[in-house]
């Protein structure tokens, strides 16, 4: 049985997709079942599970044989890191004591120790608990997601413009969930191993600007890729909601992925999904 923590999100669900489509045993981890009713009308099974109820959620990953684990992303109006450190703390008590064969961990680009930078120094901790324990580990550290452009099409649509921290001609490795979630399968159904860091990115890198044309060619009207200087990056995060310690550790985490290029150790896996071929198809599935 395979146990899908984050089944509702971009990733778990097409990692459940691609593992129903193999016949796979799979039960989906979620606080609310009525979002996985498509999963279960193909086979899945359903535990409502708050990730903070210790006790329930070691009870259903104790009856699974392989683990997917992705710490789920913390409101920007909390202090995130704080409020991820809290869930990845209750979803590590909950393994303990489980006989898993195998777990597969979500996990980025750029993870590495430090203070303040967000999600970049939780998933390093994440790795380094879980490849602690006696459950051989599979980490999946994933490049930026081009669901993070899904906010844009609001102002790509009614201003002709793209946002971003980033310099318009700046490229970087992006990756489509679904090709995260299809190649989480493929470890997911792969004999174990002691430890493997495994990466995952699209086809190519791409920059604001590429996004802005995409966006352009999806919507058939001029748009135009528009970058937030630096000294406003902390009231940038503020004005959309963001606490003043996510507001931070989000400048951090932008920082240095401006400043200090992430390099695979090995050639990373790639997707098949284009970011031309994202944005149309997220263009085509909000007009209808």
């Amino acid at each position: 049985m395979h146990i899908i923590l984050g089944a509702t999100g971009h990733v778990g669900s097409a990692l459940a997709q691609a593992l129903l489509a193999q016949n796979q045993p799979v039960t989906l981890v979620t606080r609310d079942a009525r979002k996985t009713r498509a999963q279960q009308d193909k086979g899945a099974r359903v535990a409502q599970v708050d990730v903070f109820d210790t006790a329930a959620l070691h009870r259903v990953i104790q009856n699974g044989t392989r683990l997917f684990v992705l710490n789920p992303p913390a409101a920007p109006s909390t202090d995130t890191v704080a409020e991820e450190h809290r869930s990845l703390r209750a979803i590590l008590a909950a393994v303990e004591g489980c006989k898993l064969e195998k777990i597969v961990a979500a996990s980025t680009y750029g993870a590495q120790p430090g203070e303040g930078i967000g999600d970049l120094s939780v998933l390093y901790d994440m790795e380094q608990a879980l490849a602690a324990g006696p459950v051989p580990l599979s980490v999946q550290r994933a490049a930026y997601y081009m669901s993070n452009w899904d906010a844009s099409l609001e102002t790509a649509r009614n201003e002709g413009k793209v946002h971003s921290m980033y310099p318009p001609d700046f490229k970087l490795p992006m990756v489509a969930p679904h090709d995260i979630g299809e190649f989480a399968a493929r470890l997911m159904l792969a004999p174990p191993e002691s430890f493997g860091l495994h990466h995952v990115e699209g086809p190519a890198a791409y920059s604001s600007a590429d996004v802005a044309a995409a966006f352009a060619a999806a919507l058939d009207r001029p748009v135009e890729a528009v970058q937030t200087p630096p000294a406003q990056w902390e009231q940038a995060f503020r004005s959309m909601g963001f606490s003043e310690p996510a507001a931070k550790s989000y400048v951090a985490m932008t920082r240095l992925t401006l400043d200090e290029a992430y390099e695979p150790a090995q050639a990373p896996n790639r997707g098949a999904i284009s970011l031309e071929a994202y944005i149309t198809a997220l263009v085509k599935k909000r007009s209808g």
